[in-house]
């Protein structure tokens, strides 16, 4: 078939074609806008789930929404050498200097960017505070204590009451949430929790690993009340047959029964792994049927393009102490999460002696710990890639 035509788009945060199974997160999201546009106090949203499973598509469907209601809306990825102050004030930037240009709001917004010519002054070095020039004079006492849990307040308050002024809203949205330390972590939910009490439109919406609501409860206890808390799975079996099915008939093509039901098998209804399989059979299929051979034959080459990429880039950079854990791991029996007791006992080591290793997986965001003393994969089937490839 005509490969140009191919409806099935494997990719990193990139929308399908057709996005099924997530109508429950996206009505939430539009509710609490246009609550908060009416004064109305709504949580913010924190995003969990395994790789590949839709978190960085939905939090730009998100962003869509926020725009389609007149808020604005800006975007970070953390890494874990986010500097989150320099990353916060980018944002703040933007934002402020977007609503000076309203005649509403353009006073308003020049003493919020005041505001932050302090705030970057004390907490930004100069030489990474370059692109951040402000040319007005500072405004002192708002957001330069030197005290960042006070500080990103004092930012998010200055960001909450511009907007209120200009008639809109503020939507950020975070992923990889998970790979802020504690006090970064720490820092931003306590400046988003100040808004919250004075009911300013500002939302935050994350994403990250399914270690993030224990990541936010112990950064503030408090967390669980200032997030909505949303676990992105795999689809359900008739998600899955709908997505293959319909995103293959919007080209004039259909699956063999069989075809299908062997690829909903195969992929376990996990999204990217729907649209990597999807997109092989699409291009060995002579059409208009996708056939149980064709099938088998884009499984192989499904594998090999996952084993390339999507499974090797996440362990090319591991030592091979890391590697001989997660060889470790993976051959022991039964289904994650496993006990990290277990998997020490299998390199013929007692815990203590391999933490150092399990904590460098975890914060390469290889392993998440669901529970105390316990692990799990963050990418699905990883086990399988592990067997292939390191054992």
């Amino acid at each position: 078939m005509d490969r140009i035509r191919n409806p099935f788009t494997p990719g990193a945060g990139v929308r399908p074609p057709l996005l099924v199974g997530r109508d429950t997160q996206l009505l939430d999201m539009s509710v609490a806008i246009q609550r908060m546009a009416r004064g109305r106090f709504e949580r913010s949203t924190l995003l969990t789930g395994l790789r590949g499973v839709g978190k960085t598509v939905l939090l730009n469907e998100f962003g869509r929404i926020a725009e389609q209601n007149g808020w604005r809306h800006e975007h970070l990825e953390v890494s874990d050498d986010t500097d989150i102050a320099k990353a916060i004030a980018t944002l703040a930037r933007r934002s402020l200097l977007e609503m000076s240009r309203t005649k509403r709001a353009a006073e308003r917004a020049k003493r919020a960017l005041g505001a932050l010519r302090s705030f970057v002054k004390v907490h930004v070095p100069m030489s990474d505070g370059t692109t951040l020039t402000i040319d007005l004079d500072p405004r002192p006492g708002v957001a330069d204590s030197g005290d960042l849990d006070v500080d990103l307040g004092g930012i998010f308050t200055e960001l909450g009451e511009t907007a209120a002024d200009a008639n809109t809203g503020l939507l950020y949205t975070i992923d990889e949430l998970q790979y802020l330390d504690n006090h970064k972590f720490g820092a931003l939910i306590v400046g988003l929790h100040r808004v919250s009490q004075i009911g300013l439109p500002l939302l935050v919406a994350g994403a990250g690993l399914p270690s993030l609501p224990g990541l936010a409860g112990e950064a503030r206890s408090y967390a669980e009340r200032l997030f909505a808390y949303s676990n992105v799975g795999s689809l359900d079996e008739s998600d899955a047959r709908r997505v293959l099915e319909e995103s293959a008939a919007s080209e004039g093509t259909r699956w063999h029964a069989d075809a299908l039901d062997e690829l909903v098998a195969r992929t376990e209804g996990y999204p990217y792994f729907l649209q990597e399989f999807g997109k092989q059979a699409w291009n060995v299929a002579d059409g208009p049927e996708i056939t149980r051979a064709d099938v088998e034959i884009a499984s192989t080459l499904a594998i090999e393009e996952l084993d390339a990429g999507f499974f090797r880039a996440r362990i090319d950079k591991t030592t091979n102490a890391e590697r001989d854990y997660l060889r470790a791991m993976a051959t022991l029996p039964g289904n994650p999460p496993y006990r990290s007791g277990d998997v020490a006992g299998a390199l013929g080591k007692r815990t203590p002696q391999v933490g150092a290793v399990r904590d460098g997986l975890i914060k390469r965001g290889l392993l998440y710990a669901p529970r105390h003393g316990q692990l799990s994969f963050t990418v699905p089937m990883f086990e399988q890639f592990i067997h292939r490839s390191l054992t």
